[in-house]
């Protein structure tokens, strides 16, 4: 990294400044497997940067020394598109920083660099550790109560082990990694220090395929001499409760939680050393008596170890540790961020309920734990927390509908002064915690803990209409709630499974709202390891055995419909090429079963549009529907990828669409069981010919007015009624649906005070109460799928049906009443969002005759804008007529079709729309 591109260049004010560097769609990865990182990059336009300035080359220079020699240098490369490029350079060393530099050069003269890093992993044959565990013969000696104390109830699970191991450094390393993971959960430290800030690490995956490890720098923890490893184990996904299966995951994984960590240590002086688990670590029983994902966690700290995490410590009393097993073949670095704590609530009301029970309400339904400071807990006294997403009638905590799911931690004390418990190893989905044992609480005492994969924020929506703004409050709580290691359907109850319906319907809103992209590498590959050996995907990822195997319409298929949108998103053909072989197998699959191309078989417990109202949309329209939707993307996948199988999946697209039209449309566009989705599914899935959708159409319109207008969508059907009738020119429908505050609705639960997506329409009445709780969550997100809608119409912000990674945008905002209704009350929305390319800005506003629209296009896109006036209108963009406007094109001659609308095409830069009647 010595020569060209290694200096800023000049002419700054005209120059695109890269930012957002990422590798593998992470910020300074610690510890990637990818032998061909991805490193990628974002434009942002210097403040006197002329409008059009687009990037005309790059070039990227990657060193292991930002000042020596490079490792793989590009040179410049004359693309005016690139977000980023694959590393092709000679194999990358393991366990090796990387640092890289990206230099932009633009059309305007003078470039621009930035600068990252990332680090590689073990590499192949690197792992020398074996897996250990506490002694799993050995039998917990636990007192009896002492009198008046209540027996507990360990739910069948076992303490969490302490794990330690000492070790001397003859000198001060010059760089220590430590590469850890576990069958189940651990945290480690280093001489009395945390190392890192994951939460349930490693996280879920399915331990029979593969199982992710964590790197750390533990550099600054490590000294010379004396050091102390200590991990405290626990059972989580891999050996505790899992999903609706009464049982344990003994039946699922394992029975009892394992580590493999591996250290190694760098001098001064070119020597290195290497610390393995082994059966020389010492293990013991910790003051956590079990910890459950469902259950809760119980800390009694009479059993706490003062001292056990560091150097010097006497463990002789301690069993050997047992190696349970040598084989690491299914270890694989992370491709995603951990869960981390990334909230805090402050309590909004604290009750008191009883002599010694409080009920604290945190204001807002989320996925988290409580952090409780404790004062003077007399040994063997005891303070229980349970958690709840409703009160019931009477005030109480409403748990019915946790069904199994015990949501309960528990501190035994031990005398301490002060203790602040906050559970390590489980998380709930809660609103409200009750407190017991405390005869007073002090708001300052308590705190909400927010957990969840950490997803970079790259979204922001904001409007006038005050319900639908909660509304995007509501939904992007869900996402927060349920975006825990998997996309879960829920955070609260005895299920929190990797549903694949309620993942595919919500993605393009998540894609908004988050940076998704390695959140999703992470679990696509859940998905492929899911696949059974004939192509059928499942219907939850993480597999488990018994739990719907069979992949259902709409489920299954998510399999193909979430590679292709994230390859639409981010830009990354590796999400199509990883998958593609799978996408191909699922519709063979399909195709293989159903020859005649209704799919009617195969179809595993088939949900239909889950969830749905009023008559039934009939099964084999649905499954059909989504059959000719799957062999589409397998094509066009192909066709991205070059791949020869491209012609052979667009021809059986083809071929179910006739199908579909043949069996289920009569000569009118009436669709078999005459249902919102049934139209839903064939307008937005393009299985109708110009003359039957419009007829379709027009039916569609036609039901949403009749029932309201109102919605009967299920989870497959909710996230396609607001861009198909706006596709049909129809966004007063969606506005009205919007708006709507009567069950069913998207701001009927708003009225019952809900915080996140409900799972039901009718969670809760106020004729009936609460839904069967059975099946009743008040954190779901899978009807919040409207959610890309309100950035996509509402705001206006949104890509060519053509275009990836938004190199091509359509501004076109949907405002709630027209510009031109005399006499509409003022109204706005505002949304950005930081795209693959930079960030893209919109706000429109209307009030007084006139609409406003400010812009903001990344370097390197374009924009068609469509401003909601008549072409009658005086347009001016800044002080100019649009026509004379720099940068600005009017696009077509008054085409009827666009006579409501000014349509214009910009290039990057930032723009001010001003319209006007002239009447």
């Amino acid at each position: 990294m010595t020569e060209g591109g290694s200096q800023r260049h000049s002419q700054r004010s005209h120059g695109l400044r890269p930012y957002a560097l990422r590798c593998d769609h992470r910020t300074t990865p610690l510890g990637i497997g990818e032998s061909a990182p991805l490193l990628s990059w974002r434009l942002a336009a210097g403040e006197k940067t002329p409008r059009g300035n687009a990037p005309v080359a790059y070039r990227v220079d990657v060193a292991e020394d930002p000042d020596g020699p490079s490792h793989w240098d590009t040179g410049r490369v004359e693309d005016t598109g690139a977000t980023g490029v694959g590393y092709a350079g000679p194999p990358l060393r393991p366990r090796t920083r990387y640092h890289w530099r990206v230099t932009v050069w633009a059309a305007s003269g003078g470039a621009e660099s930035a600068e990252s890093w990332f680090e590689t992993g073990l590499g192949e044959g690197e792992w020398r550790a074996s897996w250990i565990a506490r002694d799993w013969t050995a039998v917990d000696v636990v007192d009896p109560p002492e009198e008046g104390e209540r027996a507990l109830d360990s739910h069948g699970l076992s303490p969490s082990p302490l794990l330690r191991r000492e070790f001397t450094a003859p000198m001060t390393p010059v760089r220590a990694r430590l590469y850890v993971s576990a069958r189940g959960l651990y945290e480690v430290r280093v001489n009395g220090e945390r190392a890192g800030d994951a939460e349930l690490a490693p996280g879920w995956t399915d331990y029979r395929h593969r199982i992710q490890y964590q790197a750390y720098d533990v550099t600054e923890l490590v000294r010379e001499g004396a050091n102390a490893l200590a991990v405290t184990l626990a059972d989580g996904w891999w050996s505790g409760y899992v999903g609706f299966d009464p049982r344990r995951a003994g039946a699922h994984y394992g029975t009892f939680p394992q580590l493999i960590a591996q250290l190694h240590l760098d001098y001064p002086d070119g020597s290195a050393d290497v610390v393995g688990t082994d059966e020389t670590w010492r293990a013991a029983r910790g003051p956590i008596r079990y910890a459950d994902l469902l259950m809760g966690e119980c800390h009694d700290a009479r059993y706490t170890v003062d001292g056990w995490d560091r150097p010097g410590f006497d463990d002789g009393g301690w069993e050997a540790a047992r190696v349970a097993d040598t084989d690491t073949s299914l270890l694989v670095a992370s491709v995603d961020e951990p869960v981390r704590a990334l909230g805090e609530l402050p309590p909004a009301e604290i009750r008191k309920v009883g002599p010694e029970t409080h009920l604290v309400d945190f204001g807002q339904n989320f996925a988290g734990r409580v952090r409780l400071t404790v004062r003077g807990l007399a040994p063997g006294r005891r303070v229980v927390l349970r958690h709840a997403e409703a009160l019931d009638e009477d005030g109480s905590l409403y748990v019915t509908n946790l069904r199994t799911a015990a949501a309960t931690d528990v501190l035994i004390g031990r005398g301490d002064d002060t203790v602040v418990f906050e559970p390590r190893f489980t998380y709930h989905g809660f609103r409200y915690a009750e407190v017991t044992g405390l005869p007073e609480l002090d708001a300052a005492d308590v705190t909400g803990v927010v957990l969840h994969s950490d997803t970079p924020w790259a979204g922001a929506f904001d409007c006038s209409d005050p319900g639908v703004r909660r509304l995007h409050h509501n939904i992007t709580w869900g996402q927060r709630s349920n975006f825990v290691s998997v996309p879960t359907d829920c955070p609260q109850r005895d299920e929190r499974l990797g549903w694949l319906a309620d993942a595919q319907v919500f993605l393009p809103t998540a894609c908004l709202n988050a940076d998704v992209a390695a959140f999703f590498a992470k679990w696509t590959r859940d998905v492929l390891d899911a696949q059974s050996p004939d192509g059928g995907f499942p219907n939850v990822a993480p597999r488990l055995a018994g739990v719907a195997d069979e992949g259902a319409p709409g489920w299954g298929d998510a399999g193909v419909l979430v590679p292709w949108h994230l390859y639409r998103v981010y830009g990354d053909e590796r999400f199509l090429a990883c998958s593609l072989d799978a996408m191909g197998a699922w519709v063979d699959l399909i195709h293989r079963h159903n020859p005649d191309l209704i799919w009617r078989t195969k179809v595993g417990p088939h949900f239909a549009d889950w969830l749905s109202l009023g008559r039934p949309t009939p099964r084999e329209v649905v499954a059909t529907a989504y059959f000719a939707r799957s062999a589409e993307l397998t094509a066009r996948a192909a066709r991205v990828l070059g791949d020869g199988r491209a012609d052979r999946y667009a021809a059986l697209a083809a071929d179910v669409r006739r199908a579909f039209i043949e069996e289920f449309v009569s000569a009118d566009g009436r669709i078999e069981g005459d249902t919102q989705t049934a139209y839903l599914l064939a307008l937005a899935f393009e299985l109708l010919p110009g003359e039957l959708a419009d007829p379709a159409g027009k039916r569609l319109a036609a039901l949403v007015e009749e029932a309201g207008p109102r919605l009967s969508t299920g989870f497959l059907g909710v996230g396609l009624i607001a861009p198909v009738l706006d596709g049909l020119d129809r966004p007063d429908l969606v506005h009205a649906l919007l708006g709507r505050t009567e069950q069913p609705s998207w701001l009927y639960p708003l009225r019952h005070g809900a915080t996140t997506i409900w799972e039901r329409w009718d969670g809760y009445t106020d004729e009936g109460g609460f839904q069967a709780p059975a099946m009743n969550s008040f954190n779901h997100y899978a009807l919040g799928s409207v959610g890309e809608w309100l950035y996509r119409g509402l705001a206006g912000l949104d890509q060519a049906p053509d275009s990836v990674a938004y190199g091509d945008l359509v501004i076109r905002p949907r405002p709630f009443t027209p510009p031109e209704v005399s006499g509409a009350e003022p109204s706005w929305a505002e949304a950005a969002y930081e795209s693959p390319r930079g960030r893209i800005g919109v706000r429109w506003e209307r009030a007084d005759g006139r609409f406003q629209l400010d812009l903001t296009v990344p370097p390197g896109a374009t924009a068609t804008v469509h401003l909601p006036v008549p072409r009658t209108w005086d347009v001016r963009e800044g002080d100019d007529p649009v026509g004379d406007a720099p940068g600005v094109e009017i696009v077509g001659s008054e085409p009827a079709a666009e006579e409501r609308s000014f349509v214009c095409r910009v290039s990057s830069g930032e723009y001010r729309f001003l319209a006007r009647r002239t009447e």
